[in-house]
């Protein structure tokens, strides 16, 4: 499939701002699945010089900053992106625990893999989430199978509720509450899995969304979306989307790898300046035939 990506933001600001600083992380991978024919940014108030490059994970970054004053700042980036057919490999037979040793016990795997067992700032757990992944990944179902169960999990018994939480809404209100979105969903899965020893990762990027049955497509109805991305012995990383209960496919389009959505924020920024302001953001995900 090829897509046309259009990502918009637009900051409006109470007062004028004389200066700001700001991390892009918005252009798609370039992997063996997934080609990034194009990217370009549109940024207004123009910025004295954007500067790229590549962060620890491999993904593209791009800096910016404006010191001239202004009260609306927006950034657009414009990306086509060709995305190949995923094959799944033949499933691993390794079952949880063997997985867990593995981890354990391969020096070189455990050295390269250790940062995507680590608790982050978004990615923590205790007891309660402990014993929630148990029910999915007990020691001896197959490990690919037992985070297929996870994601189901999560897909049956939470609710997609947009604006029902935020960036820094704690994963313990989450379980509780039974309510999010697909960050959430993914950073929850991810604590799971951690929680007993293995290694997973945050994946950022968009999903393609279907219109209605006889309905046409809305401009600006698509949206950044976040899934996982686990490490299984004789497989390597395999993808799950928590969120929708599948394995993404060539409607998943891939823009980073982090620990968690703090390394893959799409947009990050210092306002030098006082009052609040408001963020409006639209993203089209355009099939092209």
């Amino acid at each position: 499939m090829r897509y046309k990506l259009r990502h918009q933001t637009v900051y409006t600001y109470e007062e004028a701002v004389n200066n700001y600083q700001s991390v892009l992380c918005l252009k798609p991978r370039d992997l063996p699945s997934q080609i990034c024919n194009s990217f370009d940014l549109e940024i207004e108030p123009l910025p004295n010089k954007v500067y790229t490059r590549k962060d620890y994970f491999g993904n593209a970054i791009a800096y910016f900053s404006i010191h001239e004053s202004h009260k609306i700042l927006k950034v657009v980036a414009n990306s086509e992106v060709e995305v190949l057919p995923k094959l799944l490999p033949q499933i691993s037979p390794y079952t949880c625990e063997e997985v867990r040793q593995i981890l354990k016990t391969n020096r070189p795997l455990k050295i390269e893999m250790f940062q995507y067992q680590l608790p982050t700032d978004y990615i923590n757990w205790d007891d309660e989430i402990k014993r929630f992944a148990e029910t999915c990944l007990a020691p001896n179902v197959n490990f690919f199978e037992g985070v297929q169960l996870l994601c189901a999990k999560i897909f049956t018994e939470f609710q997609f509720k947009s604006g029902s939480t935020n960036v820094n809404t704690p994963l313990k209100t989450v379980l509780k509450e039974r309510k999010g979105v697909c960050q959430d969903f993914s950073h929850l899965a991810i604590a799971c899995l951690r929680s007993l020893g293995f290694a997973a990762r945050y994946v950022s990027g968009y999903l393609e969304t279907l219109p209605p049955l006889g309905k046409v497509k809305l401009q600006g109805s698509d949206a950044s979306h976040a899934w996982i991305s686990v490490f299984v012995p004789d497989m390597g990383w395999c993808e799950f989307d928590p969120t929708n209960n599948i394995i993404p496919n060539e409607r998943h389009i891939i823009t980073a790898y982090g620990r968690d959505y703090a390394d893959v924020a799409p947009m990050r920024g210092i306002v030098f300046g006082s009052g609040g302001h408001k963020v409006h953001v639209e993203v089209d995900v355009i099939p092209v035939e």
